[in-house]
């Protein structure tokens, strides 16, 4: 999982959009939980921004450079497909600076 540590590479934000309380949102808590610290250790200088508001639908957006960003709606997903998600992004990060 080496692409974890080219995040502040490819990416110039991420954000995390979830609910605190509603069902749909128990995996993004879930990913938060497990993988923020990681994440934030292997990227320090990336702004990794957890928003909560009640009853909002749990996505996952990276801006990219020049202002571009991708969203990834999070609802049903498992917490490991959470984080294919986030490698995807990493990934399209990589191809929109070839």
């Amino acid at each position: 999982m080496a692409w974890r540590g080219n995040l502040s590479k490819n990416i110039k934000e991420l954000r995390l959009l979830m609910c605190q309380s509603s069902p749909a949102s128990a995996s993004a808590r879930a990913f938060v939980e497990k993988n923020y610290k990681e994440l934030k250790t292997s990227n320090p200088k990336l702004p990794i921004l957890i928003r909560e508001c009640s009853g909002v639908e749990p996505q996952l957006w990276a801006r990219y450079d020049l202002g571009v960003e991708k969203g990834i709606k999070l609802e049903g997903m498992t917490e490991p497909q959470i984080l294919k998600a986030l490698e995807d992004l990493v990934k399209a990060g990589q191809s929109l600076k070839a």
